[in-house]
């Protein structure tokens, strides 16, 4: 499929951002990199600053996850009949292939985003928050929780910091913490989902 001029621009210059840094990254090295003439003005005829082209990258990631929540939430039931630690497993993957997909984005709001509260803003609404909304609705969907009277979007906020921890320690010191790696992590992420039945047992038995 091919892009568009509109679309190499703000993907180039995300990904410029996320190498450089916003204020190192210039207007002509955007248009050299989307394929225009560099310094000729060409990205004006499609956005008024590089500004603009920011705020349109980290709207056109919000409209896609957006789209993506919904879908999951779509097919929270769809795998019921696998076992609860693999569903678990299933879920934390799926927060790590999510973090590595936004992963330009996610330097860039680490690093430049504290210059424009409104694109935080944004990003904190449209991405952030949605993410450990639809984890907190995705345990509570899972039928061996049915009857777990929960702080959901708590838990959510746990098990969801623990996967964004884990993934930013890799990307900013280079290899995950305490060297455990990802597939270790997941077992271990998945066996504290399964330690909330536990609970629940134990509870209805005293």
């Amino acid at each position: 499929m091919t892009t568009s001029t509109r679309e190499r621009i703000v993907a180039e210059s995300l990904r410029l951002f996320a190498d450089r840094g916003y204020a190192a990254t210039s207007v002509a090295e955007i248009e050299a990199a989307a394929g225009l003439s560099p310094g000729a003005g060409g990205l004006y005829r499609h956005f008024r600053s590089k500004e603009e082209v920011l705020a349109s990258a980290i709207r056109e990631h919000i409209d896609r996850t957006r789209q993506q929540v919904s879908e999951v939430l779509q097919q929270a039931t769809t795998y019921e009949d696998r076992p609860l630690e693999i569903r678990l497993k299933m879920t934390c993957q799926a927060g790590l292939a999510k973090m590595r997909e936004e992963q330009d984005l996610i330097r860039v709001l680490f690093r430049d985003l504290d210059q424009f509260p409104n694109l935080v803003a944004e990003m904190r609404e449209g991405i952030v928050n949605p993410l450990y909304d639809s984890i907190a609705t995705w345990l509570a969907a899972q039928p061996e929780f049915e009857h777990v009277d929960e702080d959901w979007p708590a838990i959510a906020s746990i098990l969801g910091g623990a996967v964004v921890n884990y993934w930013l320690a890799n990307e900013s010191m280079y290899e995950p913490p305490t060297r455990i790696d990802e597939k270790r992590f997941v077992a271990s992420w998945a066996r504290l989902g399964l330690g909330l039945v536990t609970i629940e047992k134990s509870a209805s038995a005293t």
